[in-house]
């Protein structure tokens, strides 16, 4: 049977929020006698609520602007 699992792919300083959150992601793990690799279905990060709440938009982690990825673009600095 497929296993789903929440897992933490980095913790980063949010400048949102002002503090440190985990980016996580929902990876399905199929059955042992299948082939298939995992697969990703969702991100998250673990301060969406609260960014939520804000009423300002803030990124893609958090569900309220999809075309905007703060984490990437640090990675790139």
């Amino acid at each position: 049977m497929a296993e789903k699992v929440w897992e933490t792919l980095k913790i980063q300083y949010c400048h949102h929020v002002c503090q440190e959150v985990s980016l996580q992601a929902e990876v399905v793990y199929p059955a042992d006698f299948l082939p298939d690799l995992p697969r990703v279905l969702y991100h998250r990060c673990s301060h969406a609520f609260t960014c939520n709440l804000d009423g300002r938009p803030s990124c893609m982690w958090a569900g309220t602007n999809p075309a905007f990825d703060p984490f990437q673009e640090e990675s790139k600095a």
